[in-house]
């Protein structure tokens, strides 16, 4: 008994290491993101996202055809609640790319990061404002911080920063439309491009026959590149599939923040980006947000492996008073 019990933990222990693996090899892959899209120009934003889009499509038909299936798609179309959840999802998914790609060749990349480092913060208020869900004290402090740096950034660029707000808004509904579907990671990322290829496509067709599609005439290297972008979308979200189904959201909602700090560091020492005071005092109040949110992530998680491990001892007693009782 002894052996089995040890032999289950240190299957626990491989697992736990295993996703924690694929959680930073997410979050990496994410974070150097800026890295790819930079070589792409000056193929525009609306290109790269049909690129995008369409060989994004065709690598998932090969990993579901090669695994696990296509069994879930009848059921899926046969829901029209989910089937529009999905198509919403899928376009929100391309406006964030658009707007990602837009802002890393406009040597945008630290608003880019601002808005993955805002983003928990819009979860967490989508959580009240369309689920009802009741924020704990140290949730409505973090909004608030966060909501302070928004207005921080405003005042002192005297504009809203849109391309923030937008990555974070797009990706936070996302998320949330993703939540009520409830496919997995291959599934969802394939149903979603799938809602999108004729938008990608039909975009492709009105740009060839304009004249204004740099792939014809791109040199092989850029060829290669923009044919690469399916297999660059899909790598980090298998990835953060392996993670998620091994180690705790908690985790997960710490891993989060690589991507972000990783764009940051990008776009100060990689591209030069300019942060003037009143940026960096915006993203203070957002790392002091992301503190607090973390802090109560933290605190929760402790919370509830303490109610699982008492609960379990609780069913060993029972189960040990049992066999006393029997004897």
């Amino acid at each position: 008994m002894a052996e089995t019990d040890q032999s289950t933990e240190e299957h626990a222990a491989a697992q736990y290491r295993i996703g924690v693996i694929g959680g930073i090899g997410a979050y990496t892959m994410w974070g150097l993101f800026p890295l790819f899209f930079h070589r792409l120009e000056p193929t525009s934003p609306l290109e790269i996202i049909g690129h995008r889009v369409i060989w994004t499509a065709v690598l998932m038909v090969g990993v579901l055809s090669l695994g696990a299936g296509w069994g879930w798609v009848r059921p899926l179309l046969a829901d029209r609640r989910r089937t529009v959840s999905v198509a919403l999802a899928g376009v929100l998914l391309s406006a964030n790319w658009l707007i990602y790609v837009w802002a890393v060749t406009n040597d945008r990349v630290v608003d880019a990061s601002l808005g993955y480092f805002i983003n928990p913060l819009v979860t967490v208020l989508l959580g009240v404002l369309v689920l009802h869900e009741r924020l704990r004290p140290l949730q409505w402090a973090a909004v608030i911080a966060g909501a302070v740096s928004v207005l921080v950034l405003v005042l002192g660029y005297g504009s809203v920063p849109w391309v923030s707000l937008g990555l974070a808004a797009s990706f936070g509904t996302y998320g949330l439309l993703k939540k009520q579907v409830g496919l997995g990671a291959v599934e969802a990322l394939t149903a979603e491009t799938f809602a999108v290829v004729p938008l990608a496509l039909g975009g492709m067709g009105w740009a060839l026959v304009a004249g204004e599609l740099d792939f014809p005439a791109a040199p092989i290297s850029m060829k290669l590149l923009l044919l690469a972008a399916g297999a660059v979308t899909a790598a980090p979200l298998l990835a953060f599939g392996v993670a998620t189904n091994r180690i705790p959201l908690s985790i997960i909602g710490l891993l989060q923040y690589l991507t972000p700090i990783i764009q940051f560091i990008l776009g100060v020492f990689v591209f030069g980006e300019e942060v003037p005071p009143a940026r960096l005092a915006g993203f203070a109040c957002v790392w002091v947000a992301l503190a607090l949110l973390s802090a109560d992530g933290l605190r929760q998680g402790h919370r509830q492996a303490g109610v699982r491990r008492a609960a379990r001892t609780t069913a060993t007693a029972a189960v040990q008073k049992a066999k006393t009782d029997d004897r």
